[in-house]
């Protein structure tokens, strides 16, 4: 693949915009969030490859409930946890994993689901806005994001800066809290045995489709012995 087709080129353009168009003083706002939910991140609390999961339900965005027994009943299941519809960086990581990870997912007879907290009546835009032939999904209350131990909070600095401006992350998603998943891309075997994990502290760093796409191939590997 292309440097320039890689979801990390994509993401550094974004970034690269932002130098050039934000104001100093939100541009390092941003910056510093994002570094110290790196410098703070606690992998142990993370879901693992390896774990059994128990029982969980998605609600998709057009109507369909989504339980880990439907998802894995006929192969494995990758879930892409993203932030909210109108997360930039999200508008530039699903379109990339409707491009490049989707179609080779579909060949392999894995399933795609990419969540946010997000409630469906506002998630299904971001569906909506991009074609996405896979499933959107609401994890209600961040029920299945905090299981997984990948969520996390807006510092105070960035709390203060979002309600000067009147803005507030809860009314956004319409879950009343600044909780918000980190990118995470866990994939799940038919046996309900996670088998991959990547999580991503920085928003603007994000699971690239190649090393998920390998670890469908070898949980198909594993299943077919």
């Amino acid at each position: 693949m292309a440097q320039t087709e890689t979801l990390r080129r994509r993401l550094a353009d974004l970034h690269a915009e932002r130098e050039r168009t934000w104001d100093p003083a939100q541009l390092k706002l941003n910056v510093d969030q994002r570094r110290i939910l790196v410098e703070t991140a606690d992998p142990s609390l993370w879901v693992k490859a390896g774990d059994r999961l128990a029982p969980f339900a998605l609600e998709e965005v057009d109507g369909e409930s989504l339980t880990l027994e439907t998802l894995t009943l006929t192969g494995p299941v990758v879930l892409i946890f993203f932030r909210f519809a109108g997360c930039p960086a999200c508008n530039i990581a699903l379109p990339y994993y409707e491009q490049h990870l989707a179609p080779g997912l579909k060949a392999l007879g894995a399933r795609l689901v990419a969540v946010s907290p997000q409630v469906p009546e506002r998630l299904v835009d971001i569906k909506r806005r991009h074609d996405l032939s896979f499933e959107v999904a609401t994890d209600r209350n961040n029920a299945l994001g905090r299981r997984f131990g990948v969520l996390y909070t807006a510092d105070p600095a960035n709390q203060a800066a979002a309600r000067a401006k009147g803005g507030f992350i809860g009314d956004t998603t319409g879950t009343g809290t600044w909780e918000l998943p980190q990118p995470t891309v866990v994939v799940i075997g038919a046996d309900g045995v996670v088998g991959f994990v990547d999580v991503s502290p920085d928003w603007l760093v994000r699971t690239e489709a190649e090393p998920i796409l390998e670890a469908v191939r070898a949980l198909n590997l594993e299943t077919a012995r």
